[in-house]
Parts: structure tokens; C-alpha cells; sequence
């Protein structure tokens, strides 16, 4: 039973995780693009903000990784599976 609870609050993490991904996604993408006339991005577009963009999505894409790594350990651990959390 514990382990059902413990997999639905990490599929609620998860989700709130996805929802915040989306929302800075849309944030950037609405900040960066301004020109919708060709299929081609600017200069200034790149320039200004998707190289940001692109930087931010690395990161927030390691640092999740990270979360996720701990949270797996923190669980093992809590089951007894491993000696300590790191």
C-alpha cells in the first residue's frame, strides 16, 4: 500500500514538473520568437533568446535528473534496499 501512495506522489511531482517545463517553455517561446513570416529564425532571435532557451532546457533537464537519481535513492533506502541515502 505505501508503495502505491509513494508512486502516485511522484506521478503528481512529476505532472507539476511537466507543467512547470511547459509554462517556461511557452514563456521563452512567446519572449523569443517574433517573427512567424518564414520558417527561418533570426539572427536577433537566436542572439537574444534561444541560446538561452537551449541553456535553460540543459539545466533544467540535469537538475531533474539529479531530483530524480536522490528521490530513487531516498525511496531504496527507505525500503531497506540500501544502507544510506547519498
Amino acid at each position: 500500500m505505501a508503495g502505491q501512495i509513494s508512486e502516485a506522489d511522484q506521478i503528481k511531482q512529476f505532472k507539476e514538473f511537466l507543467g512547470t517545463y511547459n509554462k517556461l517553455t511557452e514563456n521563452c517561446f512567446v519572449d523569443c520568437i517574433k517573427d512567424f513570416t518564414s520558417r527561418d529564425v533570426k539572427p536577433e532571435e537566436v542572439e537574444n533568446c534561444l541560446q538561452k532557451y537551449l541553456k535553460m532546457t540543459q539545466r533544467i533537464s540535469m537538475r531533474f535528473q539529479e531530483y530524480h537519481i536522490q528521490q530513487n535513492e531516498a525511496l531504496a533506502a527507505k525500503a531497506g534496499l540500501l544502507s544510506q541515502p547519498r
